[in-house]
């Protein structure tokens, strides 16, 4: 048997991180065996459905590498077929047209709530003519459920599952405006594009045993499921916005990588001995749902976080450079220069060691692209001593005739402090402050070896001057 294991998200949201974990299972237990795995879209509730959601799952899941290997199947293209089957179920006695209109179902969910018992269709037209139907009233087509005995599931997460089929009621299939249910929709979909494992959140398992009645009902051989558990924020409640993001392209907006958001969803309910991180090709290996645990599984950032700060000191330094400067645009409002470009390719090694998203990666390299004069942090101006200027000013001079890479500036720099009578940091600080407007950024001498012998002093004779013009304005006329 081929494995083939589906995704099938409604556009009437974007793609959030519990869907996003339910299509990564899918798409590793697809890879784990040898299969397939497909996308389908359920469109059929076009009244809720999101402008531009489609676009923004497909979107997410290209992102994240969980690639389809067909086409999206679009649900709402297969009415015909869904209603086919239906028709069928009807002509072979196992389901049946019901009239009721839209008020007497609900005078019979009052009246059945008056009584004491839950609000499920009596089966009123299960065993009566059609031709008792009241002229103008279109049918819907409900399904004959057994009413003796139990539907059992043996769920590969969950295990074995059962409900009474008493407490289940004739559900509708097709409605009376022809369009098919969700559950009987789902329910063809599967069956045709021959799915042998529905891997989904269990919120869906009271819908699982709906459907097995249904594949009962039309001698069709059930897929195998699995419920996986939901994920909950760090207070247990369900995760929601007031978490943090939740859709998974905010998360690519915050300056996350794919791969990281992928190793943590992965994490979120599954594991492997003591393995943390671990790669996609790596998961696909290894991944089995008697690893998945039954528990619902809490999403802390500050973890996703840290992890992120692990893929990013992996990450290929031209792909960073890459991701970084239309981040860098976008603090600037102008693209950064080639130039730019130049100085935050030699400086990445050092850059990514300190940031743990692209967006403290942008942050931490924006000085290389300021134009003189750059603003100034308060600890960085500080820093900025006439003392400390003037050692800064004779530095340069040292300088003049040093070959410009980081070993040689920084041997003339211990050299200069020696002469001085000074400590190394007492020159290196207020360089970094000079040269970046901050006190932190990747070793000063990389840092004044990447922006040049023109620019470095540039830098520094401008701060040189600030520093003069604040000293003048604080002792006053």
């Amino acid at each position: 048997m081929t494995v083939v294991t589906r995704f099938a998200p409604s556009p009437t949201g974007f793609l959030h991180v519990g869907g996003a974990r339910t299509a990564l299972y899918n798409w590793l237990f697809a890879r784990r065996h040898g299969g397939k795995f497909l996308l389908r879209i359920e469109d059929t509730d076009t009244a809720r459905e999101v402008p531009g959601a489609v676009e923004q799952i497909l979107e997410s899941l290209a992102w994240l590498g969980i690639t389809p290997d067909e086409p999206p199947l679009f649900q709402r293209q297969r009415e015909a077929r869904h209603a086919e089957v239906a028709r069928a179920l009807v002509a072979a006695g196992k389901a049946y047209y019901a009239y009721e209109t839209a008020e007497e179902l609900q005078a019979m969910r009052e009246r059945a709530l008056k009584e004491g018992r839950p609000p499920r269709y009596d089966g009123a037209w299960r065993d009566r003519d059609p031709a008792e139907a009241p002229p103008g009233v279109p049918g819907a087509i409900r399904l004959k459920v057994p009413r003796e005995g139990e539907t059992v599931v043996e769920d590969l997460v969950q295990g074995t599952v059962r409900v009474a089929n008493s407490e289940l009621d004739d559900m509708i299939i097709l409605r009376s405006d022809g369009r098919p249910t969700y559950l009987h929709a789902v329910v063809v979909d599967d069956h045709d594009m021959g799915i042998t494992h529905v891997i989904r959140g269990d919120d869906h398992l009271t819908n699982t045993f709906r459907q097995c009645q249904l594949y009962d009902a039309l001698g069709w051989q059930r897929p195998a499921f699995a419920h996986i558990p939901l994920i909950h924020g760090q207070d247990g409640t369900k995760l929601s916005k007031r978490h943090g993001a939740v859709s998974v392209l905010e998360f690519r907006d915050q300056g996350y990588l794919p791969e990281a958001v992928a190793n943590y969803l992965l994490r979120l309910g599954w594991g492997h001995g003591d393995i943390e991180v671990i790669g996609m090709d790596e998961a696909a290996a290894i991944f089995d749902l008697s690893d998945v645990g039954r528990g619902a599984a809490r999403f802390d950032y500050a973890k996703l976080l840290h992890l992120n700060g692990v893929w990013l000191r992996r990450a290929d330094d031209e792909r960073l450079v890459a991701e970084t400067l239309p981040r860098l645009e976008r603090r600037l409002g102008a693209p950064p220069g080639a130039e730019v470009a130049a100085r935050l390719r030699v400086l990445m090694p050092g850059l990514k060691e300190r940031a743990r998203t692209l967006e403290e990666l942008a942050d931490s390299a924006v000085f290389l692209a300021h134009p003189v004069p750059l603003p100034f942090d308060p600890k960085a101006e500080a820093l900025l001593t006439p003392a400390s200027c003037a050692a800064l000013g004779a530095l340069l001079e040292a300088w003049r005739d040093t070959a410009w890479e980081p070993g040689p500036l920084e041997q003339a720099a211990r050299a200069f402090a020696e002469s001085k009578g000074i400590k190394l940091k007492d020159v290196a600080m207020p360089l970094r402050a000079a040269l970046t407007g901050m006190t932190t950024s990747p070793p000063i001498f990389d840092v004044a070896a990447a922006l040049g012998p023109a620019e470095t002093r540039v830098r520094v004779e401008a701060a040189i001057e600030r520093a003069g013009r604040l000293a003048a304005s604080a002792v006053g006329p």
